[in-house]
């Protein structure tokens, strides 16, 4: 009988995230080189040396590593911030996250469509717009309704969603502090509300 220690699973766990960046490093360095609906696991596997059933262990598929990429490395960052008080800062790590990263979006849009790409940042973003709202009504002590908060979460959350897939493929038309000037004057007069 086996028995695993607390030390054990923290090597494993360390592992598999080594595993899973190395796989997120290949998808990268494919994505600069050609469409993303080109790129084959199989491609993916070869260039970080690693076999098929370890990339499935890991993930279903290429969208699901793309979304692990872009969750590991924007979203979960965002999540860190106090975004009562660090807004801007949040929302200037995006876009210059999406901007180092163009090819990265740009090639997922084209391979899965704006509709498709919205869905893809708006599963992530709920649950940060949530936390706004969320933590704005408790400290206004206003105590809003649930599925008011979840409406304006929907909102609010569906604008931001589709102006960064918009701005990704306008880039050359919008500019990047425009745009942040904009959405920082939205949730501020949000946040004048409460």
């Amino acid at each position: 009988m086996f028995n695993i220690t607390g030390d054990d699973r923290l090597k494993n766990e360390e592992i598999s995230l080594e595993t899973k960046k190395a796989l997120a490093l290949s998808l990268k360095k494919a994505m600069r080189q050609k469409n993303f609906s080109k790129i084959t696991v199989k491609e993916i596997i070869q260039d970080c040396g690693v076999n098929r059933n370890t990339f499935y262990y890991h993930f279903d598929d290429i969208y699901a590593l793309l979304r692990w990429v872009l969750t590991e490395e924007a979203i979960n960052v965002v999540k860190h911030f106090d975004l009562l008080v660090d807004y801007e800062d949040a929302i200037r790590f995006v876009m210059d996250y999406v901007d180092e990263n163009d090819y990265i979006i740009s090639c997922a849009y084209d391979a899965i469509g704006r509709d498709e790409m919205k869905r893809f940042f708006y599963s992530d973003l709920i649950e940060i717009t949530s936390s706004i709202i969320n933590s704005a009504d408790e400290k206004s002590k206003k105590h809003l309704e649930p599925e008011f908060k979840a409406f304006l979460a929907n909102f609010y959350t569906e604008a931001l969603a589709g102006t960064l897939v918009d701005w990704v493929k306008e880039k050359q038309t919008k500019d990047k502090e425009t745009i942040i000037i904009y959405l920082k004057r939205i949730i501020e007069t949000y946040l004048s509300l409460f």
